[in-house]
């Protein structure tokens, strides 16, 4: 369990909540905005042990008993915020647990926080339930918001919390954490900090992963002979990624990077400053180049819409077999020029 002292990389958010506390001038609400496994779980812990801390300082000592409480999730006075289904929080849920407890007043400490993880997730009326709260909370009342998408929040409440944001971290400083202080060996270190993306969290659950090169060879594979797959090739490949259906997120994430990595070539040329630093997929350069000088811009940013919009599409359960081979022939047309994917799926089922 982590301290202020122990976060790495987030100065700015953590250096905010040290002197929100040294000057006694805490927020009824807070945003902290950033994608999954930049910290935000860690920031919202350390503050709170902070503010629960029998030593009252500017960090959690992390021996008193509020303090263990919090590391265990035990404190009565932090709860944290849960929901039945996987991709909304409801009205009801935001009103059983926090509406209608904030006006119980804390048992130990002179706070009663609450936190709310993926609190993007929140349908209208659940964020118009909280907003009441935010608007008047009771003086003892502490509101934390994670985000990955703050702009999923109503003006309101956006206008009505101190919003922090956190940034990416340099791969160097990944790779840094991940060899002294999360013991991973030093040339897998810099294989995942290539893909993490400044990500500690998403760097240690890659280094962590049995399937993580074999994703990556898997994406390879298909990102490299795409162009010249027939219908037959096609439907062998929507097999091979059904059987990483369990970690599509991240599959789709690694495709996202191979074509980047396209875009990146295509934007500065093979004599562009340090182009092999700037590639991710640095082994696979060949292909690379030759998808560059083969795709339009106007490709590419098709290839990045269809990949944008693949995870809302099987969350409303749209059939993973079609979603997967909208995205391949999209793919595959725009580095051939040919006819919109679209109409030969239409063409196709006729």
């Amino acid at each position: 369990m982590a301290g202020f002292d122990d976060i790495e990389g987030q100065k700015g958010v953590v250096t905010h909540f040290k002197n929100a506390i040294k000057l006694n001038r805490i927020s009824h609400a807070y945003i902290l905005n950033g994608e999954k496994g930049m910290g935000k779980k860690t920031i919202a812990r350390a503050f709170s042990m902070t503010l629960m801390c029998e030593r009252h300082g500017e960090s959690p000592c992390m021996e008193c008993h509020a303090c263990k409480q919090i590391m265990t999730d035990n404190n009565p006075d932090v709860r944290w915020v849960t929901h039945e289904k996987p991709n909304v929080i409801s009205v009801d849920e935001v009103r059983r647990q926090i509406n209608a407890d904030v006006q119980i007043k804390p048992y130990s400490s002179d706070y009663k926080i609450y936190i709310v993880d993926d609190a993007d997730k929140m349908n209208q009326p659940a964020q118009n339930a909280i907003l009441k709260t935010i608007e008047e909370p009771p003086p003892y009342v502490v509101i934390l918001l994670l985000t990955v998408n703050k702009d999923m929040l109503l003006s309101t409440i956006l206008s009505r919390c101190v919003s922090m944001e956190l940034r990416p971290l340099r791969k160097q400083q990944v790779e840094s954490y991940l060899v002294e202080k999360a013991g991973i060996v030093d040339y897998k270190a810099r294989e995942v900090s290539d893909f993490a993306g400044g990500n500690i969290g998403k760097a240690i659950r890659l280094a962590s992963s049995d399937d993580f090169m074999e994703l990556k060879e898997s994406v390879a594979r298909v990102a490299k002979n795409i162009a010249k797959m027939t219908a037959a090739d096609i439907n062998a490949a929507i097999k091979e990624i059904s059987s990483y259906k369990e970690n599509i997120e991240e599959y789709l994430e690694l495709l996202f990077t191979w074509y980047r990595d396209v875009l990146i070539y295509k934007s500065c040329g093979e004599k562009g400053d340090n182009i092999n630093q700037k590639i991710i997929f640095a082994d696979y350069i060949k292909f690379i180049r030759q998808q560059s000088e083969a795709c339009s811009y106007e490709a590419i940013e098709r290839i990045f819409t269809e990949l944008d919009g693949i995870n809302e599409k099987l969350r409303v359960n749209v059939n993973f077999d079609m979603v997967i081979e909208l995205l391949l022939l999209t793919v595959r047309d725009g580095l051939r020029g040919d006819v919109k994917p679209e109409m030969e799926i239409l063409l196709a089922r006729q």
